[in-house]
């Protein structure tokens, strides 16, 4: 590909290379530097202090601020202090005028602000890189906060990541280094995730799903929006009263119940990674507020991770594996859970798994640091040619700003302890939703099919050898024997699927509460665990009385 650069954006792929080469990995910048067509005077790594990164990134506006948040788990390319102050990054700039809100929310919502509200504030609660929030009341009574998008802030980030896709190209293009470390795979990813926080009707739904996810936690409050004031541009919510967890002064801490607090959020995030496979993926200590009735609010959802059943899975097995001490399987599963590029030193990989590992020796599942860990996977990956995806490093980075909340909340918090406390419930809360009627019965359906096309595939093998232009002498003794016992094993499979689903319903079934009852218990409950008893005798009493007259039969004709 031969890609030029744009002479209209060479002030900002200035600006791109300097930053770079002054806040980047030693080891990078020397290799970008070696380019005359970037080469830029770079002062010494070591002088640059972490803050000045930020106020540099602060600086270049809404969409650097935004990929410095995501560039804070990517410890494969900057160094720890300057993760730790992105990890920090706040989005604090000055508010638009009213005439502006009154003119996107018109636009947006298709009437004033006069028709529509009983109030609205003119001056914001706050003011950020994408939008800014104002109060307000709504006709019927019910105090909101109102999300106003920045206006023409999608024209300006279009603007950037068109500068960020021309230079990400250019750097594959020419760099063997940019290659290595895909720099156009996490522009990619990067892009996604701006484009999605620009739709705020995304994250109105997100905070819908999410909210419906953790309503069983009393103490974890998602606002919720309302929908007939929501639009790309404009997002109506819940107004919730309250203060930043790093606000809480040491005298409230002291009247605060906040060890329940934190272990009820952290048992929340592994409910929300584990069992229901989406999260909010940023709760920086900005976005967890102590309310007035001291609950804990989880705001800005507009940055949200997504993880598959078979990524969970994957998960789970990785973490066993480490907890284990069994190198080898978890470097395997982390290969599997990534995409491999041109550069992979799977050596290198294994070696960096094996060290994470053995710094992990005699450590339960419960005890291990999970946000941590993934990280360090991550940084281990990215340095022997291996793309991770992007939402282990989301997850990473978010389990460690919950141990920084947490330990807000109470210095003795600790999550290891609390994942210790948890893990077997989300677990099982985990597989019973895995186990389910729809999914027993596709079992089964799937069982029948096997057990019903067995003795045809049986007969067809043995057509196919007997018709082959090779001689091939097959001894099979008692072809119908061996049959009648795959029927046997399949129907008994199928018994124990139909006798864990009858368990299963029944136990479903305990929770609804009717008018039939049967010794004091929900009726149709007692009949499930009635029949699946019946069946598991019948089943019990089968196995025992029929194998023995099987290995009887079996006997016999040996002797015959």
């Amino acid at each position: 590909m031969n890609l030029s650069l744009k002479p209209s954006h060479l002030k900002r792929y200035k600006e791109i290379a300097l930053l770079f080469g002054k806040y980047a990995n030693p080891d990078l910048a020397r290799q970008f530097n070696k380019r005359a067509e970037l080469a830029v005077d770079l002062p010494s790594v070591e002088k640059q202090a972490p803050e000045e990164l930020t106020n540099e990134l602060e600086r270049m506006g809404p969409t650097f601020i935004k990929l410095g948040q995501i560039l804070s788990s990517r410890a494969d390319l900057l160094p720890q202090p300057y993760l730790d102050a992105l990890s920090r990054l706040q989005d604090k700039v000055k508010p638009f005028s009213y005439a502006e809100v009154e003119e996107i929310i018109s636009s947006e919502l298709g009437g004033r602000i006069s028709k529509m509200f009983k109030e609205f504030e003119s001056e914001p609660l706050a003011a950020a890189s994408l939008g800014q929030v104002h109060r307000a009341i709504l006709r019927s009574g019910k105090p909101v906060v109102v999300k106003v998008q920045r206006p023409d802030i999608r024209k300006q980030i279009a603007e950037d990541l068109e500068v960020l896709e021309e230079i990400t190209s250019f750097m594959d293009e020419h760099f063997k280094v940019a290659r290595r470390y895909q720099f156009s795979k996490i522009f990619e990813e990067f892009q996604k995730t701006l484009i999605r926080e620009l739709d705020y009707s995304r994250e109105a739904a997100s905070m819908v799903t999410i909210g419906k996810n953790l309503a069983e936690f009393p103490n974890i409050v998602v606002p919720q929006p309302v929908m007939d004031y929501c639009s790309r541009g404009v997002l109506t919510m819940d107004y919730i009263t309250g203060k930043k967890i790093p606000d809480i002064t040491p005298l409230e801490r002291t009247e605060l119940q906040g060890f329940p607090l934190a272990d009820e959020l952290f048992r929340a995030y592994l409910k929300q990674t584990l069992v229901d496979g989406i999260f909010h993926a940023d709760p920086h200590p900005g976005n967890v507020f102590l309310t007035e009735d001291k609950k804990i609010a989880l705001l800005d959802l507009g940055m949200v991770g997504r993880i598959s059943p078979e990524m969970q899975e994957k998960l789970i097995k990785l973490l066993i594996a480490i907890a284990d001490g069994k190198g080898d399987t978890a470097a395997e599963l982390a290969i599997q859970m990534s995409q491999t590029t041109e550069f992979f030193r799977e050596d290198g990989f294994r070696r960096a798994i094996a060290s994470i590992v053995a710094d992990q020796q005699d450590t339960t599942l419960e005890k291990i640091d999970v946000g941590r860990i993934l990280l360090e996977i991550g940084k281990a990956a990215g340095e022997s040619g291996l793309y991770v995806p992007v939402e282990l490093t989301m997850l990473g980075k978010a389990l460690l700003q919950l141990d920084e909340i947490g330990r807000a909340l109470d210095e003795k918090f600790s999550p290891q302890e609390a994942v210790r406390r948890h893990v077997s419930a989300i677990l099982n809360e985990r597989l019973q939703k895995e186990i389910t009627p729809r999914s027993l019965f596709s079992s089964v359906l799937e069982i029948k099919d096997f057990v019903s096309g067995l003795p045809h595939r049986v007969n067809k093998i043995l057509d196919t050898v007997g018709s082959s232009d090779f001689e091939m002498r097959v001894k099979v003794p008692q072809i119908d024997f061996l049959i009648d016992g795959f029927q046997k094993v399949a129907n008994r499979i199928t018994t124990g699927l139909i006798l864990a689903s009858l368990i299963v319903g029944a136990a479903l079934l305990m929770q609804v509460e009717t008018e039939f009852q049967m010794m004091g218990y929900p009726g149709f409950a007692m009949i499930c665990f009635l029949a699946a008893a019946g069946l598991g005798f019948w089943l019990v009493i089968s196995i025992m009385f029929g194998d023995h007259r099987t290995k009887e039969k079996s006997r016999a004709e040996r002797k015959g």
